[in-house]
């Protein structure tokens, strides 16, 4: 499979997990509900995100990659007609459920397939390709659903959606792929190399880093519009601008890398940026909050892009399952952070918010720190 198909069919997929979170406060008024039950139209998708992928990659080391992502893909079109068709935003958070069940398998099968395909430089290339596709996907997502909502109606950007998902599934062609032979017999072979201890750090610092991206992204919106007095969904979606300029970032990662004699080094310097992103946004005008927001959008995907490789790198275990190990991580840390920070914003405001963020994020410094001090194990 071509790299740049596979990179397009990442886009589509991203559009169905990100699509609705530009619109959250619209759904909050539409269907009365408050800003933090709102988020859980991101929770609800995310927690089987947090707990589906290791499983998933336990399943898909002996199987076709691109197979299942051909499937999901449809499903996931399926999904989104669905979204569309409801009434109720009890059967909004069905959908994004169902979707959370899907999107594992999509994200597992497409990771999965570079860590089998690819080694060394090439690797890391198109696993930085594939983040800055998801970037794109998340940008894009986010960005057209506000638009669509304004020039149509909210609904006719998961039609969009839904069909360019369909003509993308079918043209793959699985059966040019196979699978490598995998010797393992019992699941603990599988998941043992996981319990190497730099490995545990560097998933929990990306739990650490996505709970704080989570957090941010799910109530910009109602910043915005409290804070910030930004009420136009339109104008909300392209302050998403900002997201795209991680996309730049991915991409540019290996010779930001290259820059440094530590890889566990230059992770720990991007999370003390991100941290000072966080830590300026309270004291922001709207045009500076603006700013910080793509500082905190480009160091969230550079630490992504480094990552990423990293943990098939130094991972001994399958691709599928150290890759479902990966997304489970992320999203546990989505799932909180979709969460809990707004729970903090409505009863004490954008300054305790953003200190609650600040907190976690310097937990995932300090774990990166550790791996500076004792990479070896």
């Amino acid at each position: 499979m071509p790299v740049i198909h596979l990179l397009l069919c990442s886009v589509t997929i991203f559009f169905v997990l990100y699509a609705p979170q530009p619109l959250l406060a619209e759904f909050a008024e539409q269907f009365s509900v408050s800003a933090s039950d709102a988020g859980m139209l991101m929770s609800a998708t995310m927690l089987p995100l947090a707990i589906a992928p290791i499983c998933y990659g336990l399943l898909l080391a002996r199987s076709n990659p691109l197979r299942i992502l051909k499937w999901t893909m449809l499903l996931l079109a399926l999904s989104s007609l669905a979204f569309a068709s409801m009434t109720s935003f009890s059967g909004l958070l069905f959908i994004r459920l169902i979707q959370g069940l899907l999107l594992p398998a999509a994200l597992t099968a497409m990771t999965g397939y570079i860590g089998q395909q690819f080694s060394g430089s090439q690797l890391k290339r198109n696993m930085s390709l594939y983040i800055g596709s998801s970037i794109a996907g998340g940008y894009f997502g986010r960005t057209l659903a506000a638009n669509f909502t304004v020039w149509f109606e909210w609904q006719s950007f998961y039609y969009l959606n839904a069909l360019l998902l369909i003509m993308l599934a079918f043209s793959i062609r699985a059966s040019k792929n196979k699978p490598p032979i995998i010797h393992a017999t019992r699941i603990r072979d599988y998941l043992t190399p996981l319990k190497q201890s730099r490995l545990v750090r560097l998933y929990s610092s990306v739990f650490c880093m996505f709970f704080c991206f989570a957090g941010l992204l799910n109530f910009l919106p109602f910043i915005l519009k409290y804070d910030f007095n930004l009420t136009d969904p339109s104008k909300v979606g392209w302050v998403y601008t900002g997201y795209l300029v991680g996309a730049l970032g991915s991409i540019v990662t290996p010779w930001l890398q290259s820059k440094f004699h530590s890889t566990w080094r230059f992770l720990a310097v991007m999370f003390f940026i991100y941290a000072t992103t966080i830590a300026l946004l309270p004291v922001a005008s709207v045009f500076f909050f603006v700013a910080l927001f793509t500082l905190f959008c480009a160091c969230m995907f550079v630490i992504h892009s480094t990552a990423a490789p990293l943990a098939n790198s130094i991972s001994q275990a399958p691709a599928t399952v150290t890759n479902g190990a990966y997304v489970s991580f992320y999203y546990s840390g989505g799932v909180l952070g979709s969460y809990l920070p707004g729970l903090i914003y409505e009863q004490a405001g954008i300054a305790w918010f953003c200190a609650s963020l600040f907190i976690v994020c310097t937990v995932g410094l300090v774990l990166s720190l550790r791996n500076t001090v004792n990479p070896v194990r």
